[in-house]
């Protein structure tokens, strides 16, 4: 066997398949009666979701449907069936090629379960906002019920949830370390980041009468290889980074001392049988990336030591790059997970096309009036770009799309807006966001693309804006000009996270959002105040949120408005310490701010942060088994308690607030006056506990709300006692 990475041809430049003589459907069916209408006899494709189908390009499910019928193909989708039985999974008959695969949007463990653990009553993506219309896992048991349903027909799986699992990962809800989601789906491949360059390779390659098992060397995919091919050298994770000895433990029922791929002899790492094993200089490593792939720890070791761990990790993030990513593969018992190097980024031509489709914009027919959450927040929003560079380790953006900015062009997105504001039936003349997983990275990037295919940084914008970034926002304030003043248009707000890092290198942009896309409130995310838990974070320091804020009201009085900023912060994350929190609690209060609803730190799957929160190592260093723990909130009282610090105004939380207070001496700040953070007094009715977990059924796509009560309040510093109230 011989894997070679696959040279496909441009996003649409395939041959179309011979279906395109059916035309396009006004909306991809869900029913056999929706096929008759089309005059289809069967699928090519059927999609499975965990999402209400919405014929809208930011639902994951309809772009890939509608991508796939521009290259001719019929698909088909069934969204949130019964997966109790695989009858539900019949509903459109026998698929010609192959499954397609997701849990929807969001993954369905984040969908269903708070930070907290506890169950949410209402689900964004589902008609009326009702919850329970999934399974937990969601990819895997719908690949079951697929193959339970035709047993021969190929199992696709990808979207967000398959991709953050496509390793060995530490989950959150069961508090281990579950394998690869290829093996737990017993699925034939798995599509990770953004799926158009794969799905739309792997359609073409099974209507050309390949099987599933040649479908290797396809970037942005996983697949199970037998052994390593013969023409790959394989370079050891453990030689790239030494996190210390690794021994596995002992078996007491074996005669022979135990031994892995990852204990070392004499310096040198023990592969399988019959791998090469090589070290690169600077030569070496030039003339064999191409044919070299890394050996992270096997998922038994990995399991079994957190240290390990948090080593793959940080192996597997420095391997992201498209530009000079190599081939990973892992051990999972007696079979081998192969991982291909992430998809190259599309064009801008090719982002145009996809977003270019005949998406309907609304839900399928079949739900008529119920209104959809998710729907009414995004009906009226343009997506202009994909990726993020920001690499907030608590993020799974660039694990899922990179750090590579794909930018639509500005002609595609004002017709998208026009054709919103042509055929939207409820259009009122306002654009709810014109952004994407940031506002403003739009067509930012490293002003030299061999640096930038090189680079293995984490992020371009930490610990500071790197030399080699492009900040010019020019091409975002013309769009924002050319966008407003379509006729038909009152505003465009811009809802998107604003990096206002980034922003302060452009009053021009500052000033020009601030003035015309504000809507009273802005929303940013400083995550919180203190060094500690902003270095485990890669975030910038609270100085920077004040120079923003410095420009935000400047502009906002030049422009006769009264708006606020809205600060986001996160509880509990790895790093932060109760006095961390503390600090945040008091900067809050100083500056008037009231959380509403609080997020706490929620480890989801491959995340850096993630990988810290369960080894108790720093993973943005090189880890070793001497480095020193890192102060992890992880027991439910302590995260409860960082909870309270940012509702430190919830008389439910005082209680808690003034226990801690006076165990960590701070007891003055204990009292009634406004200098105070907590009073000394409890309201009648009142739960007298930490609640810690108060609105925490908030739709999932609200993850954070404040008022701002514009009264800041000096509180004293510590070992300065607070003058009594008179």
């Amino acid at each position: 066997m011989s894997i070679s990475l696959s040279h496909p041809a441009g996003l649409f430049n395939y041959r179309k398949y011979w279906a395109q003589r059916f035309g396009i459907a006004p909306q991809l069916p869900m029913t056999r009666a929706e096929m008759d209408e089309l005059g289809w006899d069967s699928c090519d494709v059927v999609l499975v979701t965990g999402d209400a189908y919405i014929d809208h390009p930011s639902f994951g499910m309809a772009l890939i449907g509608r991508l796939l019928e521009a290259q001719g193909f019929r698909v088909g989708i069934i969204a949130q069936p019964d997966w109790t039985s695989a009858q539900d999974f019949k509903r459109l008959g026998r698929p010609n090629l192959f499954f397609g695969v997701t849990g929807g949007n969001m993954d369905s463990m984040v969908n269903r379960y708070t930070s907290d653990k506890k169950i949410r009553s209402n689900d964004a993506y589902t008609p009326e906002g009702a919850a329970g219309k999934r399974p937990d896992r969601a990819v895997n048991v719908y690949s079951h019920r697929c193959r339970e349903a035709y047993k021969e027909v190929p199992v696709i799986i990808g979207g967000i949830e398959a991709s953050l699992r496509r390793i060995a990962h530490y989950d959150y809800w069961s508090e281990t370390v579950r394998r690869s989601v290829l093996l737990d789906a017993k699925a034939d491949l798995l599509v990770f980041g953004n799926a158009e360059r794969q799905i739309v390779e792997i359609a073409h390659r099974l209507a050309a009468g390949e099987p599933v098992s040649q479908l290797i060397g396809i970037r942005g995919t996983a697949h199970f290889v037998k052994s390593v091919p013969d023409d790959y050298a394989v370079k050891d994770s453990t030689e790239l980074e030494r996190p210390g000895m690794v021994t596995p433990p002992v078996n007491p029922y074996q005669e022979e001392p135990a031994c892995d791929l990852a204990t070392e002899t004499n310096g040198e790492p023990l592969l399988a049988p019959g791998e090469k094993a090589i070290r690169f200089d600077k030569l070496m490593l030039r003339n064999q990336r191409g044919k070299t792939v890394i050996r992270l720890p096997a998922y038994e070791d990995v399991k079994n030591d957190p240290v390990l761990y948090a080593h793959a990790s940080r192996i597997m993030h420095a391997e992201t790059n498209p530009g000079n990513a190599r081939p990973l593969i892992q051990q999972h018992g007696n079979r081998q997970v192969w991982l291909n190097p992430p998809p190259l980024p599309l064009s801008t031509k090719e982002m145009d096309g996809v977003y270019d489709l005949p998406y309907s914009r609304l839900p399928h027919k079949s739900y008529g009036v119920a209104n959809i959450p998710a729907f009414e927040m995004i009906q009226h929003s343009v997506n202009i770009m994909r990726g993020c560079f920001g690499g907030c380790t608590f993020c799974s953006i660039t694990e899922h799309e990179g750090r590579i900015i794909q930018s639509r062009s500005e002609d595609s997105i004002i017709r998208e807006i026009e054709a919103i504001r042509d055929t939207s039936p409820n259009f009122t003349g306002y654009i709810s966001d014109l952004g994407g997983p940031t506002a403003n990275m739009y067509r930012l990037a490293c002003k030299d693309p061999e640096i930038e295919s090189a680079c293995r940084k984490l992020s371009c914008v930490y610990p500071g804006i790197c030399p080699n970034l492009n900040t010019d926002h020019s091409s975002l304030i013309k769009l924002y000009r050319r966008a407003r003043a379509l006729p038909g248009i009152k505003k465009i707000f811009i809802a998107s996270g604003l990096r206002y890092d980034l922003a302060v290198e452009s009053p021009e942009y500052v000033k020009e959002l601030v003035t015309h896309h504000v809507g009273g409130y802005l929303k940013i995310a400083p995550e919180h105040t203190e060094q500690g838990p902003l270095s485990k974070m890669m975030k910038p320091g609270i100085g920077t949120y004040d120079r923003f804020k410095a420009m935000f009201d400047k502009y906002s009085k030049e422009a006769g408005k009264e708006q606020y900023l809205i600060p986001y912060f996160i509880a509990a994350h790895p790093g932060t310490s109760d006095q961390d929190m503390l600090e945040l609690a008091i900067w809050l209060k100083r500056n008037g701010f009231r959380a509403d609803q609080v997020q706490a730190f929620l480890p989801s799957p491959m995340a850096i942060a993630t990988a810290m929160y369960h080894s108790g190592k720093d993973s943005l260093q090189k880890v070793s088994r001497k480095a020193p723990d890192m102060v992890i909130p992880k027991s439910v009282k302590q995260r409860r308690l960082h909870k309270a610090f940012l509702r430190y105004h919830d008389p439910k939380n005082w209680p808690l607030l003034r226990e801690a207070l006076k165990t960590m001496g701070r007891a003055d700040l204990i009292g009634n006056g406004k200098q105070h953070l907590v009073p000394n007094f409890q309201p009648k009715g009142s739960v007298e506990e930490a609640s810690g977990v108060a609105k925490t059924n908030a739709t999932p796509t609200k993850r954070f709300q404040t008022k701002y009560t514009g009264f800041p309040h000096k509180l004293p510093k510590p070992g300065k006692a607070a003058k009594r109230p008179k």
